[in-house]
């Protein structure tokens, strides 16, 4: 609190209306003055803020093929790109079946029935998908719906 009390404005602004209320006859031109070069400061260092147009972005077109291609290219890019699909789907496909061969035979080397496991695991995957197709089926015909719920 004490540091409050030091800048404390009272005082000079006493002295300032002591020194202002004298009779001088220069105090207004030299207010006039002051009041002038602070407004011109004021207007000169602190403008108004103008924010400009951003600047258009440039559009650069990335073509990954040629503009005057064929159709004849076209299906034979096609049906490249399918060969190499098919050869992807084989391909996880086979290592599917080694993982699953693998893990048959661990499953032997650990005394697990792996037949019997995949038996049942083909009979709930059978169930779910007629479960699934009954509901497509009744979706398509909701007639059918109607008649087996008598």
């Amino acid at each position: 609190m004490g540091m409050i009390s030091r800048y404390d404005p009272r005082g000079g602004l006493a002295d300032f209306w002591r020194v202002f209320r004298r009779p001088d006859p220069l105090r207004w031109p030299i207010l006039a003055a002051s009041a002038m070069l602070t407004g011109t400061m004021l207007y000169i260092f602190a403008p108004a803020t103008m924010y400009a147009e951003p600047a258009r972005p440039e559009i650069t077109y990335v073509t990954s093929f040629a503009p005057d291609r064929t159709e004849e290219e076209i299906a034979a890019a096609i049906a490249e790109n399918q060969r190499v699909q098919d050869a992807l789907r084989r391909l996880e496909e086979q290592r599917v079946e080694e993982r699953k061969a693998i893990y048959r035979s661990l499953g032997r080397a650990t005394g697990l029935d792996v037949d019997a496991m995949e038996a049942r695991i083909r009979a709930e995957e059978a169930a779910a998908e007629d479960a699934r197709q009954t509901g497509a089926t009744r979706a398509l015909n909701p007639a059918t719906d109607t008649a087996s719920a008598r």
